[in-house]
This record gives C-alpha cells, structure tokens and sequence, in this order.
C-alpha cells in the first residue's frame, strides 16, 4: 500500500452539470483500477478550467469509499447554529499555517455558535492544545465526509487510543513518545490499551507539489495495517508516532523563514491519516518524531510566534493524544446517521475557510446550500477567485478576517441578513413582472398609484 500525490488538469463547460458533478465525472476518466483518491485540491481555476491535486492510496486490503459520493441534505436543521472551520494543511496559510495558531480564531468563532467542528491542523500546538468547550475535533476527511452528507458524528463520553510508535534508531525518541502516552494518561486521564511499536520499514517523507502545497509518500504501511485489524475490536481511535524524512536544512531554514516558508511535514501527515480515517472510519492523528538528537539541540534563536509551540516541544505528541481522546465517532449507516444526537450536514449551519480554498468541503457546502464565510486575510498559495462559483444569492460571504466572520456568524445565526448591518444601505433591486430588467424608482411609483 502506498500513498501519493497526483496532478490533473479539468475543462468544464459552461452552463453544464453542477461544477462537483462535472469535477467527479471528468476525474473519473482519468482514474485507474486499484487506486482510491484520499484527498482533493483545486489549486487554480478560472470558472472552467481547474487544476487538481489529488491525493492516492494504491494497493491496500481495505480501499476506502469514493471520497466523491454525495448525498444531497433535505433541508437545514435550526435546532441549533453548528458551523465548521477549515484551515487546509500544507497552502501556507497566513493563520492556520504553522502550530496551532489558528486556536484563537477558532475560540473566537466558537463563541458564536453551539458547536464548531474544526481539525487537528487548527488546533493542534506540538506539545499544547487549548480546544474550546464546544468544539468537535475531528479529522479532515471526515469532516469532508460530513459535508458530503455521507457520515454523521456522534459525541463520545472519552475514547480508547491505539497508539502506534516507530522504532527510531536513536531510543531516546521512541521512549519520549510513549512518555508522553503515559504523561497523557496521568494528566488527562486518556484511556490507552497498547502501544503499537512500528520497524524503520514504516516510511514518510515529504515534498512538494507542482503548485508548491506540502505533500509526500508513505510507503511500508504492512505493519500498521496488520496491528489496526489485529486489534480492531480495542480501539475508538488512532495515533501515530513516526519519523517524517525531510532534507536537514528544511529545519533550520523553515524557522528561519519567519513563516514564508510551508510547513513541510503536515501535507504528508494528512495523507496518512486521510486513508486510516476512511479506510477504518476511526479518527486518526499524526505526530512527527524528530530524526535525530542534533536536531533536537539545534538552537534556532527566537522564533516567529506562530512557531513556537515547535521549537518548545520535543515529541509533538500530546495535542494529538488530547484531541483524539474525545474525538466524535464517525456513523455512516444510514439507520444510525437518523438517530438523535448524531450530527449530519443538516445540522450544519456555516462552513469558514481562508479565502481562495476550493475542495470537497467548499463544494460540498456550495451544493447542500450551506453559507460560506471566506476570510481574506488568511493569506494562502490557492489561486481561486471563489465568486466565480455558481453560489445562490447571499450563500458566499467574505470576511477581511476572523473578527468579521464571527460578526457574519452571529448574523447568520441571528437570522438576519449580514449586509443589513452595514452601510451604505442599498435599495432592493426592481424589474417588471415579464423580467426585462430593472424599474426606476419614479417609473415604479407612477405604475403603482395608477394601478
């Protein structure tokens, strides 16, 4: 079983099928037997041609459901206000982009609504976690699923937390890790049955894709495969300890960088916990184990905020373990997903996303008629202009930044409309009952005093 990155180029044709329908039909022509797509990214579009990334499983015992089935949601559910928070791995997202610093923005937008559905890659701080009372955290395809309308979620009083860490050749780092498993058990009460030790045949490395987004490869995935059905009936979720191969000096020049440049190990994390999460409908979480003591001492000065949390940490491991201890479980009967206290994509009342961002999520959200808040100034590589979807009127919002989209939020929620808050105040739009365009005020006065 290996995992990978593919690249393609689709045309659409204008005034066609709805664009995720057209995406799926014409990736369909270039997909082959034995390969399950994971993950998928419009990296640049122009309203008819997008380019495409496309993370793959190849070979493996168990191949995930299509990533591409979509059940259309009936209606809104308004018993409560739920809205997901998004921030894609791997873009170099301006917020969001490094070690949880995205956290604060997601407490602000969590204090608007019931619940906020967010993922590792918001909140996750290395060694830290602060997740907010009302947040669900939840991995990345899975809530892809669930805007897709395909899984439901349901809330879990703590969860038991296969734990599987690579043999590295140096002790010191395979002890840290499972130090921490016990650290998270002493302080956090986590409920841990083993853990899983995987061979230095288990093999992540990073690199980047055409459009500069972190990516990678795992390879040597055997091990791990055979631990998870092993011990299948044991375990709620899953969390990784392992070595991710990039060359020595992306370390030094990744915090030299003061944020320009991508993190490069969170692209190949999320393709490996996109195929464990799909393929065992469990949360999966990843944490990189340094490669070696002289990294570990490498002494990079004071660092970019946003950074931080790295430099302070060692295994990167307990937001992981944190996370995934009350993770939701994933529900895909449909006998279930009906079932109450189960969160489906009726119960989802906004989907927020850094501006320019186009995948499954966003055209999930922009076929079940869910609003999108886009917030511009979490600056990214995605070369997308997202008002050239084909969004319903007053669906696609754009926030300069999170202070503005919790203001959106709470108007959504309020049930008013956003704009109406705003000045200036335009008048409604008029046009004769034929449609033949727009009615001046006077013309419209003078047919109505005469009628």
């Amino acid at each position: 079983m290996r995992l990978s990155e593919q690249q393609f180029d689709v045309r659409l044709l204008a005034g066609g099928k709805p664009v995720l329908e057209s995406l799926v039909r014409a990736l369909d022509l270039e997909s082959s037997q034995g390969e399950a797509p994971l993950r998928f990214v419009v990296t640049a579009s122009d309203g008819q041609h997008y380019r495409c990334e496309i993370g793959v499983q190849t070979g493996g015992a168990r191949m995930p459901a299509s990533i591409f089935d979509f059940v259309p949601r009936s209606h809104e559910s308004v018993d409560s206000f739920n809205a997901v928070m998004l921030v894609p791995t791997g873009i170099g997202a301006e917020i969001g982009g490094h070690a949880g610093d995205a956290t604060p923005a997601a407490k602000l937008l969590a204090s608007v609504c019931d619940a906020l559905i967010t993922h590792p890659n918001v909140l996750n701080a290395s060694d830290i976690i602060s997740i907010p009372h009302n947040a669900l955290y939840v991995e990345g395809s899975v809530i892809s699923r669930l805007l897709m309308g395909t899984v439901g979620l349901r809330k879990v009083r703590n969860n038991r937390v296969l734990v599987a860490v690579q043999d590295h050749k140096e002790e010191m780092f395979t002890n840290s890790a499972i130090n921490a498993v016990n650290a998270a058990r002493a302080s956090y009460g986590l409920v841990c049955p083993r853990v899983i030790r995987l061979d230095q045949g288990f093999e992540m490395g990073s690199l980047y894709t055409a459009s500069g987004r972190a990516s990678g490869e795992v390879r040597g995935m055997d091990g791990l495969l055979a631990a998870l059905e092993r011990y299948r009936p044991d375990y709620d979720a899953v969390a990784i300890s392992s070595i991710i191969t990039v060359p020595e000096s992306y370390h030094r020049d990744y915090f030299a960088s003061a944020g320009a440049m991508i993190n490069p190990w969170g692209g190949v994390e999320a393709l490996l916990t996109h195929a464990l999460s799909s393929s065992y409908n469990v949360p999966t979480a990843h944490s990189p184990m340094l490669e070696s003591q002289d990294i570990a001492n490498m002494d990079v000065g004071v660092v970019d905020p946003r950074m931080a949390a790295e430099v302070v940490s060692l295994t990167f491991f307990l937001s992981v373990l944190r996370g995934l201890q009350q993770s939701p479980a994933i529900v895909d009967a449909p006998v279930e997903m009906r079932e109450p206290g189960v969160l489906t994509a009726r119960d989802i009342s906004c989907l927020v996303i850094p501006d320019g961002c186009i995948g499954l999520p966003t055209l999930a959200a922009l076929e079940q008629g869910i609003p999108v808040i886009a917030v511009r100034e979490n600056r990214n590589l995605m070369q997308n202009d997202l008002s050239a979807l084909p969004w319903s009127s007053g669906q696609l919002h754009f926030a300069e930044n999170y202070w503005e989209a919790a203001g959106v939020l709470a108007a959504l929620k309020t049930g008013i409309a956003p704009r109406s808050a705003r000045r200036p105040f335009t008048s409604v739009e008029t046009e004769n009952a034929e449609g033949r365009g727009p009615l001046a005020t006077r013309e419209l006065a003078t047919r109505l005093a005469t009628f």
